[in-house]
């Protein structure tokens, strides 16, 4: 689309920009407005989280110790080591302990979704507001826009169910159901009990961004295949005697 457009330009019938903000008013340039916006809440929602789990552990010399476990996106639970409770590490008895699960190749296909979102929306303001014309006397940015609008709401049904998913199981990989899988705490005379997690508030407003976007790049789907030759042919058909 991009290179059409450059061509495009440089044609002495299309060229010159002709910047009209009245197009933000009109479906197709309000849905792209908001889906800009959007894409922001979920990428930022999703990315910028950092939590933590929070045991106590009592053992030879300890009582009640916090050892914590800290964990961020993309969420490679795996590689995710408590601290020891002592730096005797309860007289030897306590061994790394990890949490369980890698859920970054959904969080990462959800936030680099996004992002790219986020770039495409821009792009589309772009010709929207100052290019309409262009966009409107070439089939192929309609047709382009809309092959891009149906494949980008199917992305956006299959990351959100997705991540949605992995966070679930993110929630039980980092709540009280930690402690029976680790061995450290099996150990003659050590305890562990759970004490807190982070709260994932904003992850699951990550999950809600997703499930606005998906329904706003699938309505919008009617509002760009109306600005194509299909929808204009289709019509010619319905009308002709």
């Amino acid at each position: 689309w991009c290179g059409s457009l450059v061509a495009a330009l440089v044609s002495p019938r299309m060229a010159g920009l002709r910047v009209d903000f009245g197009l933000l008013l009109e479906p197709l340039g309000f849905i792209k407005a908001l889906e800009w916006i959007f894409s922001i809440f979920a990428f930022a929602t999703c990315g910028g989280f950092q939590g933590e789990t929070t045991l106590l552990v009592s053992c030879k010399g300890v009582v009640n110790k916090t050892v914590t476990a800290a964990f961020a996106y993309p969420f490679r639970l795996n590689t995710v080591v408590f601290s020891a409770p002592d730096p005797k590490r309860c007289d030897g008895t306590w061994t790394d302990v990890y949490l369980v699960g890698n859920f970054s190749s959904s969080a990462q296909f959800f936030v680099m979704l996004a992002v790219l979102v986020f770039l495409y929306c821009i792009a589309a303001l772009v010709v929207y507001i100052g290019y309409k014309h262009v966009y409107q006397q070439n089939s192929r940015f309609p047709l382009t826009d809309f092959a891009i609008t149906v494949i980008t709401a199917f992305l956006w049904l299959v990351s959100t169910f997705a991540w949605a998913k992995a966070l679930a199981d993110i929630k039980m990989s980092t709540g009280a159901s930690v402690i029976p899988g680790i061995e450290s705490c099996k150990a003659p005379g050590t305890t562990c009990r759970f004490a807190s997690v982070t709260s994932m508030g904003t992850l699951n407003v990550s999950v809600v961004f997703g499930l606005l976007n998906t329904v706003l790049w699938g309505g919008n789907i009617w509002f760009v295949y109306k600005d194509t030759n299909l929808h204009n042919q289709s019509n010619r058909i319905s009308q002709s005697p």
